[in-house]
């Protein structure tokens, strides 16, 4: 069996809470008082959320579509500061991942959908930067999960083989697609399964 050299993670899910998924849309329906809203929200937010996740708009453009396209009883600051404060860490896990990352055995990178805003936002808030080296994130590549495409740029850009890889994610269709260019992959369902799925692969910090 291959050593493995470089560990990609998921972000949210995985390490963090989601940053903008159908949970956090709902939270911010419900906390603005929008639920007639929601079908129209729906509609739109699945219009614009490949170009919002992939960095071809903005977040204020993001708004502008899904929620301020008529008058709110509630400013734009409001929602945008309600949106990032939705975003909550797994300690537990952040904490087995520095721990693999200091033991300066592994490559520590992410392969992620998220939107420019809330990424950068993510990775400053919760000191990513301190535990991992790489970010393909989809706002900087403009690829989503689960193209292949964007698995084979974190491959390319490392120079590392597939078959040293591990990819880690809580989506089965995100680990399918990575599987098939040959990369080990983990589905994560709690921190003690992913600890001794990590051992299995002769991943420890």
């Amino acid at each position: 069996m291959p050593t493995i050299r470089a560990l990609f993670w998921d972000v949210g899910g995985v390490l963090l809470t989601n940053a903008w998924d159908h949970t956090q849309r709902a939270q911010a329906l419900k906390h603005f008082l929008l639920e007639d809203d929601d079908e129209e929200f729906h509609n739109r937010h699945e219009m614009v959320v490949s170009s919002f996740e992939r960095g071809k708009i903005t977040l204020e453009e993001y708004l502008d579509r899904t929620v301020f396209y008529r008058p709110r009883p509630f400013t734009r600051e409001a929602f945008r500061d309600y949106m990032f404060s939705l975003s909550q860490p797994f300690p537990d896990v952040v904490q087995f991942a520095q721990s693999l990352s200091r033991s300066g055995k592994y490559f520590m990178g992410t392969i992620n959908n998220e939107s420019r805003e809330l990424n950068y936002y993510r990775i400053e808030k919760f000191g990513l930067r301190n535990i991992f080296r790489l970010f393909i994130s989809s706002c900087f590549v403009g690829l989503r999960k689960p193209e292949s495409g964007i698995y084979r740029l974190a491959l390319e850009v490392t120079q590392i083989p597939a078959e040293e890889c591990c990819f880690i994610d809580d989506r089965a269709l995100n680990l399918e697609c990575a599987a098939k260019l040959g990369m080990d992959t983990i589905e994560m369902d709690s921190l003690d399964q992913l600890r001794a799925d990590l051992q299995k692969l002769g991943v420890s910090p």
